[in-house]
């Protein structure tokens, strides 16, 4: 049984993609029964100056994945979702390739929703683990 709202498809999670997402080559790739994986190129965008993988993209990275996810489980008609924490390890780091991200739910209420992002390279070893942390906040509530 699936954990989101409604049946979306992976095309329409990229329409949605904007600004930094899109700068940074981000896409999403897969939308399973309780997770969403993106992936982002490896390249003079997201190193850092000696070469390696930045460690804020890979941190942007986890937040679009597992911010979106949490958009994903919510009537978007009742509900705006914002991140209010992340906590990133930096395993490992990368000089090229794609990272992916996926995102799985720890918790998932409602008003808040906690997701594990598993971020690895194009070998499947992890570069970074993350935890977000996702406020679900009524669209009538104020900033």
């Amino acid at each position: 049984m699936s954990i989101w709202f409604s049946n979306y498809k992976i095309e329409d999670l990229n329409n949605f993609s904007v600004n930094m997402d899109k700068y940074l080559g981000i896409e999403f790739i897969e939308i399973g029964q309780d997770f969403l994986k993106a992936k982002m190129p490896v390249d003079h965008r997201t190193k850092q100056p000696m070469g390696l993988l930045h460690g804020g993209a890979s941190c942007v990275l986890a937040e679009s994945t597992a911010s979106f996810a949490a958009f994903l489980v919510v009537n978007p008609e009742e509900k705006v979702v914002v991140g209010i924490n992340l906590t990133a390890n930096h395993v490992k780091s990368t000089t090229d390739g794609s990272i992916y991200a996926k995102a799985s739910p720890k918790h998932i209420g409602r008003s808040t929703s906690i997701w594990h992002v598993e971020i690895t390279d194009d070998n499947s070893d992890l570069i970074c683990d993350i935890q977000f942390t996702a406020m679900h906040k009524d669209k009538t509530q104020k900033p």
